[in-house]
């Protein structure tokens, strides 16, 4: 009999222990009497009827995310593969409709968000789709917090995490920028050269146009020298003829010398016979004597033509 006893004691006492149970935090538990909603527990230690009262499903309350990849076309033609996170969450006044209304969350917001993007990406070209994928975004929260609300659930961000169009999209893709880039590489460089030509030619112009200046300078300094030795061989009696012939032989010498010592020279020096200098003078000043008449018979024609 005393056994007996301890049996049914120790039967009440598990029987009361079981009926207690524990809620942790962001958490709610669904309470059912007899099969029927009874309440909906909170974090913290509660007591259930033993028999009567049954722990019909346990929610979280925290923050959950579902990733949905979606296939659609764009507006040009184009397969895209996009990544749509999904951030959502129960709402803490709603956990009844959240555990009777909807069966499987997941499976719900999946279908809203297949529907959202295939309306929107198709509106739009590959291009679009990227710079506009924010937009798509917005749409997708927009359609799901509308529609998941009634179910009990808020919607905290929707993000398009990746869109990977057909590879052989992504290397056209990837040919088209590079040819852009050729492109423009090709126009700096024949800027550069252009640079480069016009540079080469101005450095060309002022070299020419200083050798110029320099054999100008030369030759007048030339003729001063011989203007000079002509004066002072005047000085000394020997007529201007006479000084401009020693002054021709001279410079020929020279230049005979020149040659001698410097084995490289590429002057040609024709004649080279005293002899034939001497020729050579004689036809250089009968050339300026008859250019000197010339001249001076044009200018005593002009002048009797003038009225008076």
């Amino acid at each position: 009999m005393e056994i007996f006893s301890i049996v049914i004691i120790a039967i009440i006492f598990f029987t009361f222990m079981g009926g207690w149970y524990t809620v942790k935090q962001q958490q709610a538990v669904i309470i059912q009497r007899l099969g029927k909603f009874e309440k909906i527990a909170k974090a913290g230690l509660h007591f259930k009827i033993p028999f009567i009262d049954a722990i019909a499903g346990r929610i979280s309350l925290k923050v959950q995310q579902l990733d949905v990849q979606v296939e659609t076309k764009t507006q040009d033609n184009v397969f895209v593969h996009l990544k749509v996170s999904v951030q959502f969450f129960v709402l803490p006044e709603n956990v009844y409709d959240a555990f009777y209304k909807l069966e499987n969350s997941h499976q719900q917001i999946t279908s809203y968000v297949f529907d959202t993007v295939r309306a929107e990406v198709p509106k739009m070209k590959l291009d679009q789709v990227f710079e506009r994928k924010d937009d798509i975004a917005i749409a997708v929260k927009h359609e799901l917090e509308e529609a998941m609300k009634s179910y009990g659930y808020g919607i905290v961000k929707t993000l398009v995490t990746d869109i990977n169009p057909d590879d052989q999209v992504k290397k056209a893709m990837n040919q088209i920028n590079a040819s852009e880039r050729e492109k423009v590489a090709a126009q700096y460089q024949g800027d550069a050269d252009r640079i480069r030509i016009v540079a080469k030619a101005q450095a060309e112009a002022e070299s020419k146009k200083l050798q110029g200046e320099g054999i100008a300078n030369q030759r007048r300094e030339i003729a001063r020298g011989l203007e000079e030795s002509v004066a002072l061989l005047n000085k000394v009696g020997i007529s201007s003829l006479e000084a401009s012939s020693l002054i021709l032989i001279t410079q020929h010498y020279d230049t005979l010398h020149a040659m001698g010592v410097n084995g490289n020279s590429n002057v040609i020096l024709l004649p080279s016979s005293p002899s034939t200098a001497s020729d050579l003078m004689t036809q250089m000043i009968a050339s300026f004597t008859v250019a000197q008449n010339a001249i001076a018979s044009k200018t005593k024609s002009e002048n009797d033509n003038i009225p008076e």
